[in-house]
């Protein structure tokens, strides 16, 4: 806080939210020597970025919609996220399910075009299976008229946990990174954008923050911004809600995960596993309004449970639910009325306003660093600031170690397992379960609020561990424990 309470309160880039965006474009900006100062009025990742579908991957939707430019810069940077995050990237392989016979071959053809994409970057070669072997690897599949399937590989991680280590990468670099600090209006000279007035969410506080630049990198909520740069700004992103539903792994009791390839409504829909339990999703539903904590509707459980359960030897029900969670995706507004949300461009944009506000929208978590390097190339050009090489494709992000056991309750934490480990050694009691079924101690959290910049109970909950991404009877259940580390 010191930092923005100094006299020399003098910044070259302000980015204001602290999503995989507003991360990647911050790392980018420190990286490059420029004064940078990021900005979230919540916790960092707690929309949209918090509640992903876990995967880090190229699209394989999008190579069926021929976006080949799309999917061939993912697949380019997923390969660059597993070499300097491993700790939190793995390779995953995942099984689609054949119940007619052309799908084999016309799934495989596809997918040995996708691998091909991703070059010396690939994760696996794409191979057809038979009946027996997809059984095999795949127990509980629906085994009526099943032919085989068809296995691809693509990247795994935990999304919030890597926001954290973005932010604990863009300080160490130089950067500063705070959050529960929300931008509440735009400073400008002459009609054009020369900082921010923020006010502190805890304390009221309200502090002028002078920048060169700023960029607006707020997700589903670029449009407020605009509108505070200019009331009559038209709206360029519209939100599309995604939901997700968490069940146990005993429905799935597998490594591979499923890509059910085209629904009844012609996306894809995933169950794959994380953190010893089954994700399924995802929908795609436009919305009229965003909001920080989107509410999954009856409509959209009720069509993830119908769906995974055509391909599931026992279907899930709702009682079978461990949590659900939504997010708000920032795609760009359609020109079209009648263009469905699924059809929409997964890419991003970049826009300038009039005043010098660049705003930055759509894209995804695999290609944050890519987003994060074309935009502050643009703000570079805008702020007359020194034009230098970008490092980020090999720079290894905080707790980077390589061959992590996945299995261990602490392998997303990386090169910081080891000291929460020495937490332990120090106080014996923060060896103590906060959740043994989830495998949480309270060294966990002591380290959450200590290095990792956790301010609340829903902080540690949700992002620093992902307990109520999981289990949300079992996170009700540890809350006042956590609440008592807290304080």
């Amino acid at each position: 806080m010191s930092e923005i309470q100094s006299e020399k309160n003098d910044w070259d880039v302000v980015i204001i939210g602290g999503g995989a965006s507003g991360l990647g474009a911050a790392i980018e900006s420190t990286t490059k020597g420029y004064k940078t100062l990021l900005l979230e009025q919540y916790d960092f990742t707690k929309g949209t970025s918090s509640r992903s579908t876990k995967l880090v991957h190229g699209g394989v939707r999008y190579l069926a919609q021929g976006n080949i430019s799309l999917v061939f810069s993912a697949l380019r940077e997923r390969g660059f996220l597993r070499n300097n995050a491993p700790h939190l990237v793995s390779n995953l392989s995942f099984l689609i399910p054949s119940y007619s016979w052309w799908s084999i071959p016309f799934y495989t053809i596809g997918l040995t075009i996708y691998d091909l994409l991703a070059g010396k970057l690939s994760f696996g070669r794409s191979k057809p299976q038979s009946r027996s072997k997809t059984i095999s690897k795949i127990p509980t599949v629906n085994k009526n008229n099943l032919r085989g399937s068809v296995l691809y590989h693509d990247g795994q991680f935990d999304d919030s946990r890597l926001g954290i280590n973005m932010v604990q990468t863009i300080i160490e670099k130089g950067g500063t990174a705070i959050n529960y600090m929300k931008v509440i209006n735009l400073l400008k000279a002459d009609g054009k954008i020369c900082g921010v007035v923020v006010k502190d969410q805890e304390t009221g506080i309200i502090y002028n923050i002078k920048s060169k630049t700023v960029l607006n990198a707020t997700g589903v909520f670029v449009n407020s911004i605009l509108k505070k740069d200019n009331v009559n700004a038209q709206d360029i992103v519209q939100p599309s809600q995604g939901v997700h539903l968490v069940i146990d792994k005993k429905f799935w009791p597998s490594k591979y995960a499923l890509m059910i390839p085209k629904t009844k409504d012609g996306r894809v829909l995933f169950a794959v596993p994380w953190h010893n339990k089954i994700v399924l999703g995802t929908t795609d539903v436009p919305k009229e309004e965003a909001l920080i904590e989107p509410v999954a509707t009856d409509d959209e459980i009720d069509f993830i449970l119908e769906t995974a359960g055509r391909f599931l030897s026992k279907k899930p029900t709702r009682k079978d639910v461990k949590s659900v969670f939504a997010g708000l995706r920032p795609l760009a507004a359609s020109k079209n009325e009648d263009e469905r949300t699924k059809e929409i461009s997964r890419g991003h944009k970049i826009y300038e306003s009039k005043s010098g506000l660049i705003s930055i929208i759509g894209g995804k978590w695999t290609t944050y660093r890519q987003m994060g390097e074309e935009v502050i190339n643009r703000i570079a050009k805008i702020g007359n600031l020194p034009k230098r090489k970008s490092i980020t494709e090999t720079l290894h992000l905080h707790g980077y170690k390589k061959n992590v056991d996945f299995n261990c309750a602490l392998c997303f934490y990386g090169s910081d397992a080891e000291k929460i480990k020495d937490l332990i050694n120090e106080n014996p009691n923060l060896g103590d379960w906060v959740s043994e079924e989830l495998k949480i101690n309270k060294a966990q959290v002591v380290w959450a609020v200590r290095y990792e910049f956790a301010r609340t109970v829903e902080d540690v909950l949700a992002r620093r561990t992902r307990a109520l991404f999981l289990d949300a009877k079992e996170s009700i259940r540890m809350a006042p424990t956590v609440a008592n580390i807290i304080v």
